[in-house]
């Protein structure tokens, strides 16, 4: 089966191609080609460049960035910006607490921050999971109890993602323990990082990186002010930012290209005298693969077509699910091609490895965490359960 875009949509798509491709510094193009950890200096850069040109924030309110695409375009938007390896803007800010505030703030504080974010001139990390409420997010116990004109908030947060950067932070904290269900009784907070009683510690992960982090959280006063939306309210607001957060997290035009590259390391690697890719079951991965990161294009593009007034679509629970396994598959792949080379980011292997093979384990490692953020999997299974097939 093959899409044909209309003449409108196909000049769309050579305006976007042609921005990522030569707007956007060629060093953090070839840093997201290369797999390796992009620097705060980077992606602030990056989204910065994006955001003069209109291009950060496209699928916010017009008044606040928002260009008044359709769903069709903003996923070409999303596609070719991955196809050229652009950073995608950072999600805390774009697709996250922006989207809440612009729905659900004030006007005050809609006025305050969303300039600021969608320029990165405020860095934001999200305070949802905590040791015993990842999935289970709604047992959160991070409390926020009035105090006169603040809130006082103590607990604890962890898994949060690149917080050694943020300015800022929005945080779920529960404001009524005595609500009948443990969804009701949440609030939604923001507040800097450098918040007397703020301490932030590293988590080293398995592949040697430090992206995470815990937040622990003693006497914090934040004012009053700073709450989003109305009090206790706060899982409705974390509903909206997740299912945001689900629609791009399928990540196809990466998936498309990660494949195109492993297809070249396995013409580059040899077995028996034989490039690699000519292997009949390595061909058959390869095939697999393509077929079913078509059948998920395709997937997308029926999602896309049917979401209405910029919510999300149900089905952004299954391209959550199956864009994650993906991913993983694909990484997984590339491990397999690099073999034993894929070892040497753990070990002195010396300069003849090449650069792919190094960050081939590290990434791999890395991308376990895809089937779990934004929902875990299993929590997708039953959203669609309920959602799509009515179970």
């Amino acid at each position: 089966m093959r899409l044909q875009l209309s003449p409108e949509l196909e000049a769309f798509r050579e305006e976007m191609r042609t921005f990522f491709t030569t707007q956007v510094p060629q060093e953090i193009r070839d840093t997201v080609a290369a797999r390796r950890h992009l620097s705060k200096e980077q992606y602030v850069e990056a989204m910065r460049t994006l955001n003069a040109a209109g291009l950060a924030v496209p699928h916010w309110p017009v008044e606040w960035g928002g260009r008044g695409w359709t769903p069709l375009q903003m996923h070409i938007w999303r596609e070719e910006m991955q196809l050229a390896c652009v950073p995608e803007p950072l999600p805390f800010n774009a697709s996250m607490i922006g989207p809440v505030i612009a729905a659900f703030g004030s006007q005050e504080q809609k006025e305050r921050f969303l300039p600021r974010t969608a320029n990165i001139d405020i860095w934001w990390c999200q305070g949802f999971s905590e040791p015993d409420a990842g999935s289970d997010l709604a047992s959160l116990r991070t409390t926020a109890v009035r105090d006169g004109d603040d809130w006082v908030v103590n607990g604890q947060k962890t898994w949060t993602t690149l917080g050694q950067h943020a300015d800022w932070i929005f945080c779920l904290v529960r404001t009524d323990p005595t609500a009948e269900k443990k969804q009701r009784g949440i609030s939604l907070l923001v507040f800097p990082m450098d918040t007397p009683g703020v301490t932030l510690r590293p988590i080293q992960l398995i592949d040697g990186g430090h992206e995470v982090n815990e937040v622990f959280f003693e006497d914090v006063r934040v004012p009053a002010e700073n709450l989003i939306g109305e009090e206790n309210r706060g899982w409705d607001y974390a509903k909206f930012l997740l299912g945001n957060e689900r629609v791009g997290i399928a990540r196809i035009g990466s998936s498309k290209r990660l494949l195109a590259q492993a297809k070249s390391y396995a013409r580059e690697v040899t077995v028996g005298g034989r490039p690699l890719i000519e292997d009949p079951r390595t061909a058959d991965r390869f095939a697999e693969l393509e077929n079913e990161l078509l059948a998920l294009e395709l997937t997308a593009l029926r999602v896309v077509a049917h979401s209405a007034d910029g919510k999300p679509h149900p089905a952004s629970s299954v391209l959550k699910l199956r864009g994650s396994e993906l991913q993983q598959d694909i990484t997984e792949l590339v491990v397999d091609i690099a073999g034993p080379l894929s070892l040497s980011s753990f070990a002195d292997g010396g300069s003849e490895v090449p650069d792919w093979a190094r960050v081939a384990t590290p990434e791999y490692l890395n991308y376990r965490k895809v089937s779990i953020y934004g929902g875990s999997n299993e929590v997708q299974r039953t959203i669609i359960a309920g959602t799509i097939l009515g179970l």
